[in-house]
């Protein structure tokens, strides 16, 4: 009996080249000092606030419980790209088997997928604290957290098992050239020997909107905590304004980017390599910054770790 190309599905295909950010052999070798670097960052600083929540008596408090998985989820979303990213900047043949590649990318959309969610679950406490104070504690009770976290790495698993299946039914049996640095489902769909445009919309049209609704929520949950904001005064004020704003900051790094990737303006897979790296590496490498220096309970637990830490040494 003999099999259709359908039925071979990637059959043909064993394994695929990834063309990477650049071409030029100078811009390579001072990109792969640029991204290591920026690399030990994301892992350091995502690490290290992990370490001082967990550490400290801030992991009691939702708001930090949340930023912890945040930063895990950082370190893991960077750590499914940068490693091949970077040691590809060195490489004479930058490969990646078929399996690898559709592994990748469930990794890569389900630890972004639960970053944003998380980050919808910030927002949510965020506005739980400031407009609902009296009862802050009933509703973001640590089963409440709980909950939504898993909700947050369910959401993302179904996201992710959803972008697999598109591919893996799909046949590639022609060119194996990936204009990308790693695998997305929008460069591999522009290698299927088949047509793939009602796919395309589809995506557009669930993954692009989604991304643009989960935004827009967000933006109108801060304007409404900021305007609630407006009516206080006091120090409390302005440590919710300062802890406010650093969501919004990391808000909007994170999200225009990924509204921009998978929701195309025009067909250009260069711009799509430039702003995924917005979101795989430099906010990834923002976020503890930002998350840190205008936060006090940060900078004082970060400060008491460090001390005890040294004391300990000493010993």
């Amino acid at each position: 009996m003999i099999k259709s190309t359908e039925a071979m599905g990637h059959e043909n295909i064993t394994e695929f080249i990834l063309l990477g950010l650049f071409s030029d052999e100078d811009e390579k070798v001072a990109c792969f000092v640029v991204f290591s670097l920026c690399y030990i960052a994301i892992l350091l600083g995502n690490l290290f606030i992990l370490h001082t929540i967990r550490g400290s008596r801030l992991r009691e408090q939702p708001m930090y419980f949340f930023l912890s998985y945040l930063s895990f989820m950082d370190v893991c979303f960077t750590s499914t790209v940068a490693p091949k990213l970077i040691t590809d900047l060195l490489a004479q043949r930058k490969t990646i088997s078929y399996n690898s590649c559709i592994a990748q990318m469930f990794y890569a959309h389900f630890f972004g997928a639960t970053e944003i969610f998380i980050l919808v679950a910030m927002a949510y406490d965020r506005y739980a604290a400031i407009c609902r104070p009296l009862h802050y504690m009933v509703i973001m009770r640590r089963q409440v957290c709980y909950v939504l976290v898993m909700a947050s790495v369910l959401g993302a698993f179904i996201h992710s098992v959803l972008q697999v299946l598109i591919i893996i039914e799909l046949p590639f049996c022609g060119p194996n050239q990936i204009d990308h640095y790693f695998c997305d489902i929008f460069p591999l769909l522009k290698l299927a020997c088949t047509d793939t445009s009602l796919l395309v919309i589809v995506i557009i049209s669930t993954t692009g909107v989604l991304s643009i609704l989960t935004f827009v929520a967000l933006v109108i949950s801060y304007i409404i905590i900021l305007s609630t904001l407006r009516t206080r005064s006091g120090e409390g004020c302005h440590k919710a304004l300062s802890t406010c704003g650093s969501h919004i900051t990391v808000v909007f790094m994170f999200f225009l980017p990924l509204i921009f990737t998978y929701v195309p303006m025009a067909d250009s897979v260069s711009n799509d390599k430039v702003f995924a790296l917005f979101y795989t590496m430099i906010a990834p490498m923002f976020n503890p910054v930002i998350y840190t220096l205008r936060n006090s309970d940060m900078k004082n637990a970060m400060r008491k770790m460090w001390c005890r830490d040294t004391r300990f040494e000493g010993k």
